[in-house]
């Protein structure tokens, strides 16, 4: 070996240990800037991870007095001069000259790959990027992404963006983005391939579970604008709130959603779906934020790590926004990190009915770690549990009533109307009731339907015609959606069950 080693080894020494000389060490941010990330990098910026959102105060677990820092474990020297004897041999002999920083940056990365898929080295690019992300704008396809045996797996894809529009699926594999195969590719070379500039075509080769072979599809990259939080009313007295992920402004936008759910619905909220199918996560304050709405005690979730910093508990504020409304909350594959958290806290207070699929299950929490102005780790520094203490690591939250996502087909097809008691000859009456039946108003609207749609047709092309008409008739909820419908449905029950009136016990006496 040449006598180049010598500073390699005193350079691989300063690097692994962390520190530039004697009591330097990497500065840590606060540890109430720990965020649940989402479920693998992602394709857009990570919104302010290891920054602080507005959220209920944490509470450090008590301590009796200042714990002593711990000794630093010592170095395995003889491991380090083997990585030492390696990067000396690669400078010296590799086909093409390596310059010492990317062989330094990609063993730095090789270290963390191997911890966790969510621990990495964030460059001065990747550090920018993931400190502009708290805008909610990037230049992409809009999809959440991880690894899975070599392929970049869809994790979820967000709301109104290309990769929505385009029709990808959560559990999607990505084989070759345009013509490289993904094969071989870190996930992060995979994202910066799908990031670009606005109006760039790219194609993604498909690998669908259920279809024989793989496709392409085509998407045009745009500027994504992440709205976290969208809310309609569903029906009068029951809303519909939808988080696609949870940034810094999450909590507020959620706030504002519900006020304005509560001017479309002035006699008051009856129910309310929270739909957070599809939400990989983001911030942890966020989701802290999001529980604590519903929420008017109690713990939230609580974190558990090595260091003290680490183990810290989130508690909910007195007033719930819905006082008390019945709630619903939508899960599924997509659903990990910071949205599990939300579900975990609102099941084990029974605040809310959890439905749909088992969740992704993503059970930890990871810090920013600053190591100059323009570079910093994002590493696993804590797992988090539901108030009950369960972990979902690896596990997923069980949703309460599984209802799988399917597709409800209408038949055109009516049943003859069927002959009642009412239509019999010589049927008994009610005595003292003197209105006739009430008649089945759903079926009498729908029949004034066909109705209009016959006249349409008689009309032949060319005629005049409503715009309602032409857009032909509203699909039901139930085959726009069929997980939805039924969280509506069970709202509707609720709300029937908690306003019935006990019947009195009367025994039943002929008149005379």
């Amino acid at each position: 070996m040449n006598n180049r080693s010598p500073l390699c080894l005193a350079l691989t020494l300063g690097l692994l240990a962390g520190v530039a000389g004697p009591g330097t060490a990497w500065a840590k941010e606060p540890p109430g800037a720990q965020p649940a990330a989402s479920p693998a990098a992602q394709e857009k910026a990570a919104p302010a991870e290891g920054q602080k959102a507005p959220a209920p105060a944490a509470d450090k677990a008590p301590t009796d007095g200042e714990p002593a820092a711990p000794p630093r474990a010592s170095l395995p020297l003889d491991e380090l001069r083997t990585f030492s004897e390696i990067f000396g041999r690669i400078k010296d002999d590799y086909v093409e000259p390596v310059e010492d920083r990317p062989l330094l940056e990609s063993a730095i990365r090789g270290m963390l790959s191997g911890l966790d898929p969510h621990s990495s080295y964030l460059n001065k690019e990747e550090y920018r990027d993931l400190q502009v992300g708290t805008t909610g704008e990037f230049g992409g396809l809009g999809i959440e992404v991880g690894m899975d045996n070599g392929f970049v797996k869809v994790i979820s894809p967000i709301d109104d963006t290309p990769a929505a529009r385009a029709g990808l699926k959560a559990g999607d594999l990505i084989s070759r983005i345009d013509d490289r195969p993904v094969k071989g590719m870190s996930l992060n070379e995979a994202v910066n391939l799908m990031r670009g500039k606005p109006g760039a075509e790219i194609t993604l080769t498909i690998v669908r579970e259920g279809t024989e072979r793989p496709f392409e599809v085509k998407m045009v990259r745009d500027v994504i604008h992440v709205a976290s939080v969208k809310n309609r009313t569903l029906e009068p007295g029951f809303a519909y709130v939808r988080i696609s992920h949870f940034q810094s402004r999450t909590t507020e936008d959620l706030l504002k959603a519900i006020g304005d759910l509560k001017k479309e619905n002035p006699t008051g909220i009856k129910g309310l779906v929270l739909d957070l199918r599809n939400d990989p996560g983001g911030v942890l304050n966020s989701a802290v934020g999001v529980s604590d709405a519903f929420l008017s005690e109690g713990l939230i979730v609580y974190t558990q790590g090595r260091v003290e910093d680490a183990k810290l508990q989130f508690n909910a504020g007195p007033d719930d926004v819905l006082d008390g409304a019945p709630m619903v909350v939508l899960v599924n594959a997509g659903s990990a990190s910071a949205s599990e958290i939300v579900a975990g806290a609102l099941q084990d207070h029974r605040r809310a009915v959890i439905m749909g699929t088992q969740t992704f299950g993503k059970g930890s929490v990871q810090t920013i770690v600053p190591i100059d102005d323009t570079t910093a780790l994002k590493l696993t520094t804590a797992r988090y549990y539901t108030p009950s203490g369960r972990s979902i690591q690896a596990q997923g939250i069980t949703p309460d009533i599984r209802v799988q996502q399917g597709s409800l087909t209408l038949t055109d097809d009516r049943d003859p109307e069927r002959v009642k008691e009412a239509d019999l000859a010589r049927h008994l009456d009610v005595p003292g009731r003197d209105e006739p039946p009430a008649k089945d108003k759903d079926g009498d609207k729908a029949q004034d339907q066909d109705k209009d749609q016959d006249k349409d047709k008689d009309k032949g092309p060319g005629k005049d015609k409503d715009k309602s008409s032409e857009a032909g008739p509203k699909k039901p909820l139930a085959a726009e959606d069929f997980q939805l419908s039924e969280a509506l449905n069970l709202l509707k029950g609720i709300a029937v069950l908690s306003k019935a009136a006990p019947v009195p016990a009367k025994a039943a006496t002929p008149k005379k």
